[in-house]
């Protein structure tokens, strides 16, 4: 198996770290806070500026532009001996948010270190046990020398974290996890960062990103009427048209995730849609009428005629025939779990076909409900636009862990819509990201049915065998040079293009049984 990012990267830091005094899109430094005898920080004032991009210009368009972000930039805590300065944020209040993620200036930088946060619960008022965030997260982007890369927009960061309703943080920067933990960081915080902010006399720079800045999320409501997803998926119609797929070993009971009660019907979405939502929604007018929240599922047959019509001109008389598709699976759209459209960019890139599917994991926890989905969406699609600067969100389809689909970058789900999931190999590809983290946890066996049956449509759309290998064409990486034509199993880890963790060890060793079920929907 390629190596790591995380474990194989080595790191040594300076002693003492200078930071810009003003990264980027952040906000004025929280004002310190307190900490009272027995160790629990004490509220302080919330001065993060609020961030809506170019929704802000829509005056009288809603009450309101769902969703904020709150960036506050790190400062050196304390300086080591021996491993250099260590880089966080002391306990503070903040306005609420969900998720969370470190960012920097720069894309092409990776960070050499460790970032770790705990956080307040907005609900209780108790402060979680210290949680590590993905580090390595920019290969989940565009195509070196791409005009989403090129745009000036782009930034470091690191993966997106879920917490919950949180009020209250504190983040740590720390050396990698073998140089060993620097002995003068607090384990509780209670040291003050008030006037550590680097510059002249601080020492040597450290290799850490310039610009470091800790960005909250909040993702906002879902509008009045808004479906949180449908009903839980159930047995698809026409899947006696290839072998039903079988529990694998141990998962015959999933705890929790499989007993994610059923949501309630779909609800149609209500409200004056804005251009760019039609623009949005109307990418999948050969499949629904405007304005709908879900794409509904399709029989086999069904589908083999849909195809027919999409793709009519483009079949042989043996296609036509008996094209190898899987039946249409059910998918949310992006009005179903509440885009907001605004924060994108009006127009859609697509590539030429789709020879290719590249899994992925969010790396962003497992500690979300199936109904908190959707508001999981809306962050990462908020953290992937107005955090890393892309122009979407990076992922073409996203699935939880109770199987349900969603329409991810905006385009059409049944057209090649170029997204920006696995750095070198966006073109004639789609990406899949499985919400949650999978290095020691197994994906529920909800989640790789329904990774199977969405690449046995997509892929057939395309006339892709699951089962194969195809030709594609680095754009660029850190396992394939740019202009490299490389041999790619049809599905595809996200490893297996970059030198990457992602899509997780568990769910990487599933992907066998995703291709065989998806050849066997398709009918082969």
């Amino acid at each position: 198996m390629r190596g790591i990012l995380a474990s194989s990267i080595g790191v040594t830091c300076a002693a003492a770290l200078a930071l810009p005094l003003a990264p980027p899109a952040a906000a004025s430094a929280a004002s310190v806070s307190s900490v009272s005898s027995a160790g629990t920080p004490a509220p302080v004032a919330d001065v993060a500026t609020r961030t809506v991009g170019t929704a802000g210009a829509r005056a009288g368009a809603r009450a309101e532009v769902p969703g904020s972000t709150q960036s506050l930039p790190l400062r050196p805590l304390t300086r080591e001996r021996a491993s250099g300065a260590v880089l966080g944020l002391t306990p503070r209040t903040v306005r609420t948010f969900s998720l969370l993620g470190v960012v920097w200036d720069d894309p092409s930088v990776d960070l050499h270190g460790r970032v770790q946060v705990r956080t307040r619960a907005a609900s209780t008022g108790d402060w979680t046990d210290w949680q590590d965030v993905e580090t390595h997260y920019t290969q989940h982007g565009a195509d070196p020398d791409s005009s989403e890369a090129a745009s000036g927009k782009a930034r470091g960061a690191t993966a997106p974290l879920w917490v919950g309703e949180s009020d209250g943080v504190e983040v740590r920067v720390l050396p990698e996890p073998d140089a060993g933990e620097p002995e003068d960081v607090d384990p509780v915080g209670t040291g003050s960062d008030e006037g550590a902010s680097g510059g002249e006399g601080a020492g040597e720079v450290s290799t850490l990103p310039a610009g470091m800045r800790l960005d909250l999320v909040d993702p906002g409501e879902a509008e009045p009427g808004e479906s949180a997803g449908g009903a839980e998926p159930q047995a698809e119609p026409g899947e006696s048209e290839g072998p039903e797929p079988q529990a694998e070993p141990g998962e015959s009971a999933e705890g929790a995730e499989g007993a994610e009660p059923a949501e309630g019907a779909e609800v149609p979405r209500t409200g004056v849609m804005t251009a760019a939502a039609k623009a949005a929604s109307a990418a999948n007018s050969a499949l629904v009428p405007l304005g709908a929240t879900q794409i509904p599922s399709l029989t086999a047959e069904e589908t083999r005629e849909e195809l027919v019509a999409l793709r009519g001109t483009g079949l042989t008389e043996q296609q036509q025939a008996k094209p190898y598709i899987g039946p249409r699976p059910s998918i949310v759209t992006r009005r179903g779990w509440g885009a907001d459209e605004s924060l994108r960019e009006k127009s859609f890139v697509y590539t030429s076909k789709v020879k290719a599917a590249f899994v992925h994991h969010t790396a962003s926890g497992n500690s979300y409900s199936c109904s908190q989905a959707p508001s999981l969406i809306r962050g990462f699609y908020r953290y992937h636009t107005k955090s890393l600067g892309w122009r979407d969100i990076g992922y073409n389809f996203l699935v939880d862990k109770c199987g349900r689909i969603y329409e991810g970058r905006a385009g059409g789900v049944a057209k090649p819509v170029k997204g920006a999931h696995t750095m070198g190999f966006n073109s004639k590809t789609t990406g899949i990201a499985v919400i949650g983290s999978y290095g020691s946890k197994k994906p529920s066996s909800k989640a790789v049915k329904a990774v199977a049956r969405l690449t046995a449509w997509k892929l057939g759309l395309h006339g892709m065998n699951p089962k194969k290998k195809t030709s594609l064409t680095s754009g660029g990486g850190n396992l394939y040079a740019k202009g490299k034509k490389v041999k790619m199993k049809v599905i595809s880890g996200h490893r297996d293009g970059f030198n990457t963790s992602c899509p997780g060890g568990k769910l990487f060793k599933k992907l066998g049984s995703v291709r065989s079920k998806a050849a066997g929907y398709q009918g082969r």
